[in-house]
């Protein structure tokens, strides 16, 4: 601010100066004068520029590190969110804020910096060196502001509903195209290219039109207030040789008195292009401020809890869940006990609510009735570091992360040593195939684990969940991918590796839950029978539906 106050000061200065200049040493004929006065107008000229300089560089790097800090914000904060909050704004929507929302901050927060100050100050600096000049000629001024601000004001409330669609269709870019690539496969296997070519063609052209619409009109602006800028040059110059030829004022004054016309009309196409930027920039503004004022339903407690008084016991009382706004809960009423050293599963139809039960566990949710107790102790009070220490939760959809195979076995236990990370790999089935990469433990993986198998992904997944080991293991279908004797050796020596820990298993096939110690089957999300596998063929006729549709009756039996 100070190297604009100075930048405009001296700008404001080269007027008066050229007409002592004309005044004083042209029409005088005074040579010195001219080299004179011509000498302290190129001083001050270029203490302007360096002041510009200096003003644009700072406001560069303040708003590059703005910009920095909202990623960074906007980062943190969601990576607090839960499903409910990931749900609500979408991947595609948060991935577009953080990055082209944060941009147009950016640009309007380093366009601002660079004109806030120079641009009101030329204005009023400038209306008040005419004045000085010539009072009559400075009754143009009242004519041309009003005309300028009444087109630049219409120009710009057509701009602001346009902006709000340009970010919801590039949402909509980003969504598509997202989806494109994760579900490449699936495109392709079903010969879907044209149907998806032609969605993303619609909001392509969507997001085109309205981007188009937008331009014109922010292009628009610069040629507006070009031409008021002409016209009231031209006006100053007409009105301005009858008073100079009358006397009134001299050459050097109209010189001067144009100087400050066309400077006040430089800051006012200074401000356009600020407020060419303003509407776009206001809407991302509203955007990214709706993601840092969310807070996520899973809040840290204030006093969390920093000891477990049963530790591996894993207790469901009347747990209840359901998402804002859905017709129906997803889990009402469900109870469900886990002891040191027994394995329960949890089985069901699809949609049941096997892995959203899981998910209340670690906290990826909290539960909209009921507790769930980790350890004897409700969730929402444990400290969640000693949450995620306490339970080995291997998800439905085993992820990877870009990196190497050791950086995604130590994502839960930094501190593990190479023997820990193979020990995890050989009760996982996975130790053969890692030693055939090159690289071995540090052989890469891509993000998502694309460079391996369905197969492979989620035995490195439960290697993972094996290398703290955790009180409580939670295993959702984490077996679907493995062929029958794999699977049939990864769990004998899961059984031994697990024998002092609580397990809770989701599976589709009976013939992974069939030997746990007990077995919940949900039915639309409520519990409808607890017990062995023999106790709820005879007994349970949504369990024996299930059974029988994957094995005959003496398989069962």
């Amino acid at each position: 601010m100070a190297l604009q106050l100075a930048q405009t000061a001296a700008a404001l200065l080269l007027p008066d100066l050229s007409a002592d200049l004309i005044d004083d040493g042209v029409l005088e004929a005074d040579t010195g004068a001219v080299w004179r006065i011509g000498g302290v107008m190129a001083a001050v000229a270029l203490a302007q520029l360096a002041c510009a300089l200096g003003a644009v560089v700072l406001a560069a790097r303040v708003s590059a590190e703005l910009a920095g800090e909202l990623r960074t914000a906007l980062f943190a904060r969601v990576q607090g969110f839960s499903a409910r909050e990931l749900g609500r704004f979408g991947t595609a929507s948060l991935i577009t804020r953080t990055t082209n929302d944060v941009q147009q901050i950016q640009t309007i927060v380093q366009v601002t910096l660079s004109f806030m100050v120079t641009a009101p100050l030329m204005c009023a600096g400038g209306v008040a060196f005419a004045l000085a000049q010539d009072v009559p000629l400075s009754l143009l001024l009242v004519v041309v502001a009003p005309m300028l601000g009444g087109l630049v004001v219409g120009i710009l409330r057509a701009m602001t509903p346009l902006s709000v669609r340009l970010q919801e269709a590039l949402d909509a870019v980003n969504r598509i195209m997202r989806e494109q690539i994760t579900g490449q496969r699936v495109v392709r296997a079903f010969v879907r290219e044209e149907h998806e070519q032609a969605r993303f063609g619609a909001a392509n052209a969507e997001y085109t039109e309205t981007s188009l619409r937008l331009g014109r009109l922010m292009a628009l602006l610069h040629p507006v207030v070009t031409a008021v800028a002409g016209v009231a040059g031209a006006a100053v110059v007409w009105f301005g040789a009858g008073r100079v030829e009358s006397g009134a004022i001299g050459v050097g004054a109209l010189a001067a008195f144009l100087g400050y016309v066309l400077q006040i009309l430089g800051a006012a196409i200074m401000a356009t292009y600020l407020l060419q930027q303003w509407p776009r920039a206001d809407v991302c503004a509203r955007r990214i401020r709706e993601v840092l004022d969310t807070v996520s339903s899973v809040a840290e407690p204030a006093e969390p809890v920093r000891a477990l008084a049963r530790p591996g016991r894993v207790e469901l009382r009347g747990v209840g869940f359901g998402y804002p706004g859905a017709e129906e809960a997803v889990l009402s009423g469900v109870d469900l006990v886990a002891e040191r050293g027994r394995t329960v599963a949890v089985i069901g139809g699809t949609g049941s609510g096997k892995s959203t039960l899981l998910s209340l566990l670690p906290r990826l949710a909290d539960v909209s009735e009921g507790a769930v107790l980790v350890g004897g102790v409700d969730v929402r009070e444990l400290d969640r570091k000693l949450l995620s220490r306490t339970i080995g939760y291997v998800p439905q959809r085993a992820f990877l992360f870009s990196g190497t195979v050791a950086s995604n076995l130590r994502f839960g236990a930094p501190d593990a040593s190479d023997a820990d990370l193979w020990r995890a790999l050989e009760i996982a089935q996975a130790r053969d195939f890692v030693e055939a990469l090159p690289g071995g433990l540090e052989a890469p993986i891509s993000q998502g684990g694309t460079n391996v198998s369905g197969g492979q992904r989620q035995r490195l997944a439960i290697a993972r969940a094996l290398v703290g080991r955790p009180e409580v293991y939670l295993f959702d279908d984490s077996f679907s991918a493995l062929d029958t004797s794999t699977e049939a050796r990864l769990r004998a020596a899961l059984a031994e590796e697990t024998a002092d820990a609580a397990v809770i298993v989701v599976a589709q096939r009976v013939s992974t839950v069939r030997d746990a110690d007990s077995i919940t089957v949900l039915d639309a999300g409520r519990v409808a029978a607890c017990g062995t596998h023999a106790e709820l063929l005879a007994s349970n006729p949504v369990y024996r539906e299930i059974v029988l549709s994957q094995l005959t009756e003496e398989e069962a039996a």
